[in-house]
């Protein structure tokens, strides 16, 4: 009996995505299905290129044609993926930018920008489009973390208008106040002064089209990140925090700034930095010199995930200095530890976003 396009349809009915939980085919997730004899091919559209699901779903998809179909069809499965996108529209250099991820901690000293550098290289690693925005106006780090503290923006055009090209470091798109101050140049730049430096970071840069734009904030709750709430489309914040009491109470003011009414920006979950520190001569102990999961209970107590508990790592630090991040530091823990997070925080976004999957 011949095998036929609806069989394989109705069979791959039966396969749910794990994150949206409805199945493949409502989602408009299968595509250019083809059946020649016993031979059946496919392509199903991911959410995210850093979908942490995929081989689940690749299986789940063979064993439901071989259940449900034909258990001696062959069968090719093409995975591709399409992010999706919860942005309005708009005319700005912003336009093609299909997500615009904040991450944010209440106070200095926790690692927000190795983290903000790991995320993005991470998403980019795993097939993302990804630029990062430094918004640190007032310690810009950015550009030495991606070893570009030598470059400068270049001339692009939009709109008619003279514009700023990204610096490109690894495939990540980069602007950064850091890039126009010199080293040893004080960045003194009053309130209202930090606030046009960062519209102008945003729209005057051609980012050209991402899936996915970072934004590496200072600390705190001040100027800059009530203007990135109000002037920004965010699709989400990413929280960054040490495990002790003192950084947690700050961690809590920060993301009480993103749920006010009058900025209610998702909060795609935490991050819990420095979580332990493990000596090379002793690769079982574990030392918690800031506190043990006290990032861990605050997801818990406010019902966010947990994306990532992360050691304190030497390496991490001098892959930082040296212009390197530790994500690009292939199937070491920390590599694989930040592979996850940037997996984690992709997988959120697809949650966030699943309102405007076809149905």
């Amino acid at each position: 009996m011949e095998i036929t396009v609806q069989q394989v349809i109705d069979a791959l009915k039966y396969v749910d995505d794990p994150d949206l939980k409805k199945d493949l085919v409502t989602l408009n997730m299968i595509k250019d299905v083809q059946v020649s004899g016993k031979n059946v091919s496919f392509t199903v559209v991911l959410t995210t290129p850093a979908c942490p699901m995929k081989d689940m779903i690749h299986n789940a998809c063979m064993n439901a044609i071989l259940h449900y179909v034909d258990k001696d069809a062959a069968v090719k499965i093409n995975m591709t993926a399409t992010v999706t996108s919860k942005k309005e529209k708009d005319e700005t250099t912003l336009r093609d930018v299909k997500n615009i991820i904040a991450v944010a901690s209440g106070k200095g000293g926790v690692g927000k920008s190795t983290i903000a550098a790991n995320l993005a290289l991470g998403l980019a690693q795993q097939g993302a489009k990804v630029g990062i925005v430094d918004a640190d106006i007032y310690g810009p780090s950015q550009h030495i973390m991606f070893g570009v503290d030598r470059e400068m923006p270049g001339p692009a055009e939009f709109s008619g208008q003279k514009k700023m090209a990204p610096v490109i470091s690894y495939g990540v798109k980069i602007n950064s106040i850091g890039f126009l101050a010199g080293p040893n140049q004080a960045i003194a730049l009053r309130g209202p002064m930090a606030t046009k430096a960062l519209s102008q970071l945003f729209y005057d840069t051609v980012w050209g089209e991402l899936d996915y734009l970072i934004v590496d904030l200072p600390p705190g709750t001040g100027d800059i990140q009530i203007s990135l709430c109000s002037q920004v489309p965010l699709t989400g914040a990413v929280i960054v925090c040490t495990p002790q009491t003192v950084a947690i109470s700050d961690a809590r003011k920060g993301i009480a700034l993103f749920q006010l009414p009058q900025t209610n920006i998702p909060i795609l979950g935490l991050v819990e930095n420095m979580a332990w520190f493990t000596p090379a001569e002793l690769p079982e102990n574990k030392y918690y010199i800031f506190g043990k999961d006290g990032v861990k209970e605050l997801a818990e107590e406010l019902q966010v995930p947990l994306l990532a508990q992360l050691p304190l790592v030497q390496s991490v630090r001098e892959a930082s200095d040296i212009g390197r991040p530790a994500v690009l530091q292939e199937n070491t823990p920390q590599a694989l530890a930040f592979m996850e997070l940037a997996q984690n925080v992709a997988q959120q976004i697809a949650i966030k976003n699943a309102s405007l999957v076809e149905v």
